[in-house]
Parts: structure tokens; C-alpha cells; sequence
């Protein structure tokens, strides 16, 4: 039995592997490939995982909505009843699941980079695309985005500012285990799509 796990552990490893090499192919053609999204809220990522979805005629996931219909309540509801570190644990049992797609863009949530863990498997399963954006764009498309206003967790009342200090705090991790990134900043999401198409030679 020990023989055979190790054997699937390697078979999966591998498997991740060629997931990542192929992203030198063009990206229509690379079966096992997945695509994920990552950066701050505000950033653009459900947005252009719909667009490259389209466009690539693959499926498109969010992570958070995944959490959120598992758990029947919104990810501020979690956090607020849950805490934290109960969120952190069901986002990262989540991106393991989504983890073993195929030919999927994958919308991550804004910390799933905070565990160490996520962004080793981020890494290593698939080509993950960093939407960046300056914090001011970032705030600014919060204060507009009335959909998500009651979903995600609430600012603690630092504004810009606090903004700021989340991107501080985790920019280092987003180019941990980006093996691209796209500035988002004064562009429209046909834009960005484009670009990331064209840099994975998936666009016609």
C-alpha cells in the first residue's frame, strides 16, 4: 500500500508538472493546463476569468463563490461567525479540490496567497497570472462594486490607507508564485484579457 501512494504522489507531481511546461505551448492546445487568477480585491480577477473562459472556450471558476455555496452564507458572514483562520482552512481545502481541473480559469480569492501552502500549489498546478493594480485603482473599484459590498469582509475603517497595508503585506507573496503578471491599472478587462492571452500565445 505504502508503494502504490507513493507512486500516485509522484504520477500527480509529474502530472503538475507537464500542467506547468505546457504553458510554453499555445494555450488552447494544453489539456491538463490551469489557468489561475490571482491578486488583491478590486483587481479584475472573476472578470477576466469569465473573459479567458470565453475566449478559450474553457470553464471558469470563482473560489470564493465555491466557499460561499458550500457554507449557505456570504465570505463576511464566515469571518464574522467563523473567524479568520476557520475561512483560511476551507479556502485552502477548496483550492486543492479545484486544484485537480482541467483546462479551467481559476478566480482565487485575495488571500488564498497568505498560507504558504496555497502558493506552492498554486505554482505548481497550473500558470498563475498576478493582476495588479495601484492602491488607489484598487479602492476606487471597491467603492464602486455594489455586487460584492455585502459579501466580502469589511475594512476596518482605513480606507485608501488600509488598502495600502493589505498590499504591502502581501505583494511579496503574489510574485512568490506568480509566473506572470499584468498591470490592470487604466485598462479595460477585453484589455488585460488580451494581453494574457497573447503572453500564453492562446489568442488567434
Amino acid at each position: 500500500m505504502k508503494g502504490r501512494k507513493g507512486e500516485g504522489e509522484k504520477g500527480r507531481k509529474g502530472e503538475a508538472e507537464s500542467a506547468v511546461a505546457s504553458s510554453s505551448l499555445p494555450i488552447s492546445h494544453s489539456p491538463l493546463l490551469l489557468l489561475f487568477l490571482i491578486g488583491p480585491r478590486g483587481s479584475g480577477k472573476t472578470t477576466i476569468a469569465q473573459l479567458l473562459a470565453e475566449r478559450l472556450g474553457w470553464d471558469w471558476v470563482d473560489a470564493d463563490d465555491v466557499i460561499e455555496a458550500r457554507c449557505g452564507k456570504s465570505i463576511r458572514e464566515i469571518f464574522a461567525k467563523e473567524g479568520e483562520a476557520e475561512f483560511r482552512e476551507r479556502e485552502s481545502a477548496v483550492l486543492a479540490e479545484l486544484c485537480e481541473r482541467r483546462r479551467c480559469i481559476v478566480a482565487t480569492g485575495g488571500g488564498v496567497v497568505v498560507r504558504e501552502a496555497n502558493r506552492a500549489l498554486l505554482r505548481k498546478s497550473g500558470h498563475v497570472v498576478w493582476l495588479r493594480a495601484d492602491a488607489e485603482t484598487l479602492w476606487g473599484r471597491m467603492q464602486q462594486d455594489e455586487r460584492n459590498a455585502d459579501r466580502r469582509p469589511a475594512l476596518s475603517g482605513g480606507g485608501r490607507a488600509e488598502v495600502e497595508e493589505v498590499l504591502r503585506r502581501r505583494d511579496a507573496w503574489y510574485r512568490e508564485c506568480a509566473h506572470r503578471t499584468v498591470r490592470t491599472e487604466g485598462r479595460t478587462p477585453d484589455a488585460v484579457a488580451e494581453e494574457i492571452l497573447l503572453s500564453l500565445g492562446g489568442a488567434d
